[in-house]
Formats: structure tokens, sequence, C-alpha cells
């Protein structure tokens, strides 16, 4: 109740200063309203070679201000939070003045703007694929109210465009957000250019070596898990890390990398020459292109590291209680191109005996990453450019 009120109030102010903005002309300008950082720069780097470039402006929480005001520091950036109510207003200001407004996560202020005539919102999602539920499949959604889940329908009807990577992930949002087939461009992932970019990549493996020269000495396991809601703030890596470092320390190095919500992990620092804890400033994409052997449960990253054509373990200790909080998109077992593994013991071994199947990795991407192909950022700012070209229509 407490928390409907609060939203309700923040949503109440929202629409005042956005309905103030609007009096000012619509600009031929992109903001990028930004949670994770990768797309929306890829996109932002693709977007600065067109010799006629939008106007530019990033309006970012918490989580990435500081990294994208150090990336594009000619552009505008916003911290996009009520505690600097000077960064606030003036976010609004640019959302209800762009052209595009491009997001890349759930934003509830969705739910209180009504954009001018012309604009489109363009949904540029933070993963390539999914494993478990969101939108309005979540399984936690009847728990909310129906206030709330009148909201979610709110947020979810501003996609006018929803950027995919594949079939597959299309029909997922389709069921999430309650969307029709019309409003989805296939133009595939902006940061997957990455792994299809041979001179980046190298450049990327420099810097990294130089920053942690054991990843050239040793192959690196990498374990990446996702975030689990009850444990942001401290989160207990459940491994024996005695056994690992003892089976596995001449020739490997164990690379710990937790999701962005995550604050803190514990019990990392016992074995100083095999355990590397990655800070948040090391983007996950850059660091898988380096790892032999990935690590995760369901989180999204498999999606990408499958690009690599290389082996994974998925660890989901906690599999019964996901799927019955959580719930997935299919049968957990079925959806994840790699063996599972419940203990410790069983991860050596599948690292040992190093006896993967490479073609189900290989099929996986194919229909995960079907319009990933290289080129995702330059297919979504030739919609952009072609959109813009158009009379204004749909909204007034």
């Amino acid at each position: 109740m407490v928390r409907e009120l609060f939203i309700s109030l923040y949503l109440l102010l929202f629409r005042v200063l956005f309905t103030l903005c609007k009096i000012f002309p619509l600009k031929r300008k992109i903001t990028f309203v930004v949670s994770f950082e990768q797309n929306s720069l890829y996109v932002y780097e693709e977007l600065k070679k067109h010799p006629d470039p939008f106007q530019v402006a990033f309006v970012c929480t918490s989580s990435c201000y500081r990294r994208v005001a150090e990336t594009v520091r000619q552009e505008k950036v916003f911290l996009f939070e009520m505690k600097n109510l000077q960064h606030f207003i003036r976010s609004i200001y640019n959302i209800a003045t762009s052209k595009f407004v491009i997001v890349d996560n759930y934003y509830g202020f969705l739910a209180a703007a009504r954009f001018k005539k012309g604009v489109e919102c363009i949904q540029l999602w933070h993963a390539a694929g999914a494993v478990k539920t969101f939108g309005l499949e979540d399984k936690t959604i009847h728990t909310r109210g129906k206030r709330a889940l009148k909201r979610f329908k709110k947020v979810y009807a501003h996609f006018d465009r929803v950027v995919v990577g594949s079939e597959k992930m299309k029909h997922i949002f389709m069921r999430a957000f309650g969307l029709p087939p019309e409003n989805f461009l296939c133009t595939g992932i902006p940061r997957t250019d990455l792994f299809f970019d041979q001179n980046r990549i190298r450049d990327i493996k420099r810097e990294l070596y130089k920053r942690y020269p054991a990843f050239q000495k040793k192959k690196v396991i990498l374990y990446a898990p996702t975030f689990r809601d009850q444990h942001l703030d401290h989160f207990e890596v459940p491994l024996d890390w005695d056994r690992l470092y003892d089976e596995l320390k001449d020739e490997y190095i164990f690379v710990v990398k937790f999701h962005p919500a995550v604050n803190k992990g514990a019990g990392l620092n016992q074995r100083h020459d095999f355990i590397i804890d990655c800070p948040k400033d090391v983007d996950v994409n850059e660091l898988l292109l380096v790892t032999d052997f990935l690590i995760t449960d369901y989180s999204s990253i498999p999606f990408e590291f499958a690009l690599l054509n290389k082996p994974m373990i998925f660890y989901p200790y906690d599999l019964k209680y996901y799927q019955e909080n959580r719930g997935f998109w299919g049968e957990y077992e079925r959806m994840v191109p790699g063996p599972l593994a419940f203990y410790t013991e069983e991860i050596i071994q599948y690292i040992k005996a190093d006896n993967f199947d490479m073609k189900r990795i290989i099929n996986f991407s194919s229909i995960w990453n079907h319009y990933s192909t290289g080129n995702s950022s330059y297919n979504l700012i030739t919609y952009l450019y072609q959109y813009s070209r158009k009379p204004a229509s749909g909204r007034s």
C-alpha cells in the first residue's frame, strides 16, 4: 500500500513536469534512457559516424551514470533520479522534446508520459535472450494488485518498437509486453557487434591481459551468476573454494563477475592466486572474449557467449526454488546449451573432461542470435534515419 502510494506521487510529479516540458518544441534529438549502457553506447558510436547526426542526450540511473558520463564527455548526460533535482528536471525535458526515446529496461515513468505526435519510443532491452520470465509472465505479478498491473500495461504500451536479435526473443517479448508482431525491429542486438569486430577484440584482449596477466598464463573460468532478490547486498557464492583450488589451480584461473545489481560478494579473497573478483568497471562482454569456460545459471550471458562457440556449464543450485518463484520460458534443462551441475565436484569433472557438445551451442546461437550478425547498430541507425523522414503520425 505504501509502495503504491509512493509510486503514484512520483508519477504525478513526473506527469506535471513532463506536461510543462512539452510546451517546448520537439527537436531532432535522441534521448537514451539507460540502466545498462552497452547497447546504447554501441548505437551512439554508430550514430556519430553518420554525416548528419542527431542531437543526443543520455538520461541514466545511478548504476551507470558515471561510466556513461566518462565515455561520452561531449554529450549531455543526466542522473535520472530525484536526489539530484536539477538533473531530474533536465532529464524530463530531454525526454519530452526528443524525436526518439530509446529505453533499455522497464521504466515506470512511461505510465505517466504522453508523448507528442511523431515521437517514437524504442525498447532496446538489456539482454539478447531470456531464461527466466518477466513482464506480464512474471510469476510475482499477481501479488502486486490491479493498479500495478494497469501501470505495467501502460508502460509496455509505450513501446512503439522493440529491438530483437531473434524470432525466439520476439515471441517472448510479445508475451511479456502484450505487443503485436508489427512492433518489433529485427535489427539484431547492438552490443553483439563486438563479437564480429576482430580489431576491437584484439584491442580489448590486449588491455585485459595488461590488467590481468594471469589470463594469458592459464585458462580462464568465468563464473557469472544472475542476481537473487534476497542477496543483492551480500551474495554468498555457493562453491567449495578449497576443492576448486586444489583441483584446478595449476591450469586455471577462476574469475567471478557478479550481476550489476549485486553490491558485494562474500568469501572470494581466500585464494588470491586463483580467484579474481572482477569489479563493475569491467564489461562482462569484454570479459567473455578471454573466457575459456563459462559457468552461470539463469543469466542472459550465454546467449551472447554462444557467438564465441565456447563451452558452458550451468550451475542452477537453487533450480527448484527459482522455478517455483520466478519461472522459466521453457523447460530449463532443454533451454540451456550445456551440462547441469549441482555440486562443485560436478563442475570440476566437466572442466577436466572438456567434452562438451559444441553442436548444441552452435544450434543455440543460430536460434537466439539469428539477426545479430555484426551489423546490428548500423541496422538500427538506418531505421532511425528512415523513420525520421516520415511525416509525424500516431500520438498527439
